[in-house]
């Protein structure tokens, strides 16, 4: 029997943990999806103790702890710091077979070096031991202990990106901190709060924006905007994917009914929403830019807990309307109007991955890997979701131009999922080795596993480390 997380979790073959423990193990991080805030690294935040780093923010520790019945109140109300971690504590018994077990035990070894399992009876002492370490650290001290490279916050167009501007200047932090574009808000014309921001996006631009062609141009005016900040890559984050044929008229008139405060039906707001998607595209190909969509999630769907807590509070589910059908016209539209970014595709439902990865074979031919299948997203961020993604991905393209994890965080401790992609991955590959479906050759093996952890990230999006 092999001891619980031992140095060779997961790496049940010979070839799989040569691989891990000679290439992927210690090469360093580039995290180029997160959530993270850019304030607490320009100001490298100290965290009074584990749980406002750990629970803070964490939606899927949340979903699980109400799972169990703890309540509400221990975990995103009132209650105690060491009362919220006691209740987590208290759960772990229960979550065989659940990732945020593994990512948990990982994160107390590689951050703290506790290796005690994690339960009722250990609670206080853990608690009290990270503690004490979290007193000496802080938010960069945490990013270096991991090897962290660069990172690609989310940011909005409105903002004014004074805290990336702040760490660009500062030349006694080492680690690539960039924005990352994200116009959800200005694109999902369907959602609440959509005449506001659009008056608010005017106002950062400094002129009102009275037409969908001129919330375009403000959108591109801020895409050079981030670009002269660093950015390098976009994020669209749409419940279904979309396309309507981009007409201008039909845009223009779901634009005028919700800043009227009428209701846009779908046909409508598709028109839009693609209207606004294509002419960014075209500027992020412009740029070299690297453009993400995320799409495939009903979100908010728990109207109580959107009412008292507000969006990502943990009340987001997968949708099995995604929408991926729409993909095939949607990118035949940004080739037509030369504008097909580098591209990288990510469906919260599983089953578009066979489907994703044959539209993506049809628009290649733009540079290695100029689309791609996203990583195992959220629901599906586990060792059986992991494999299952990778699977699809060499079955259907080219798996050796992947562009590997991310960690989709906003806790400073969650780079240990890294360090469990990199082990399910070793994990497969091992396996295919082994049972003769690939050859035993080191020198090819260790490259590969090597792109996939680390180099092809830093090549496909350009960061210059």
């Amino acid at each position: 029997m092999a001891e619980f997380m031992n140095e060779d979790f997961l790496l049940s073959t010979h070839t799989a943990r040569a691989l891990y423990h000679e290439v992927a193990e210690e090469l360093p991080i580039i995290d180029y999806h997160c959530h993270i805030d850019p304030k607490d690294i320009a100001e490298d935040r100290h965290f009074d103790n584990i749980t406002q780093v750990w629970l803070g923010g964490d939606h899927y520790k949340w979903r699980l702890m109400r799972a169990a019945g703890i309540p509400e109140e221990l975990v995103t109300g009132n209650g105690g710091d060491w009362e919220k971690f006691s209740a987590f504590a208290s759960i772990m018994p229960k979550l065989i077979g659940n990732p945020v077990y593994h990512w948990s035990h990982l994160e107390l070894r590689r951050t703290f070096g506790i290796h005690e399992v994690l339960g009722p009876d250990t609670a206080e002492s853990i608690y009290r031991r990270a503690n004490q370490q979290l007193q000496e650290s802080s938010a960069r001290a945490l990013m270096r202990k991991f090897c962290v490279q660069a990172i690609c916050t989310t940011d909005d167009p409105a903002d004014d990106l004074r805290w990336h501007k702040q760490m660009a200047a500062d030349e006694t932090l080492e680690i690539s901190v960039l924005p990352a574009f994200r116009p959800d808000k200005a694109i999902n014309i369907e959602k609440p709060g959509f005449r506001e921001y659009i008056v608010r996006l005017g106002k950062t631009v400094g002129r009102e924006l009275s037409s969908a062609e001129e919330v375009a141009a403000a959108l591109v005016e801020r895409i050079d905007f981030f670009a002269a900040n660093g950015c390098l890559c976009a994020d669209h984050g749409l419940d279904a994917c979309m396309f309507a044929p981009p007409e201008k008229d039909a845009a223009e008139k779901a634009f005028r009914m919700a800043m009227e405060g009428q209701k846009v039906d779908q046909v409508q707001a598709d028109a839009y929403k693609t209207l606004l998607t294509m002419a960014c595209a075209k500027r992020y190909t412009e740029l070299g830019w690297v453009m993400q969509i995320h799409f495939g999630c009903l979100r908010n769907i728990n109207g109580a807990l959107l009412a008292n807590f507000g969006p990502d509070g943990g009340g987001d589910a997968i949708n099995s309307l995604s929408g991926v059908q729409c993909l095939a016209p949607l990118l035949n539209a940004f080739l037509e109007n030369k504008g097909l970014p580098k591209l990288i595709l990510y469906s919260l439902n599983p089953n578009d991955h066979t489907p994703l990865a044959s539209i993506m074979g049809s628009f290649q031919g733009f540079g290695a890997g100029g689309l791609q299948l996203g990583s195992a997203w959220w629901f599906n961020d586990s060792r059986p979701g992991m494999r299952a993604q990778l699977t699809e991905l060499a079955a259907g393209g080219v798996l050796g131009e992947f562009v590997g994890m991310l960690t989709d965080s906003r806790s400073f401790l969650s780079y240990p999922r890294h360090e469990y992609f990199r082990r399910v991955l070793c994990e497969l590959i091992g396996e295919w080795v082994e049972s003769g479906q690939y050859p035993d050759d080191r020198r090819l093996l260790n490259q590969l596993v090597a792109d996939l952890s680390y180099y092809n990230t830093k090549r496909y999006f350009g960061f210059a480390l």
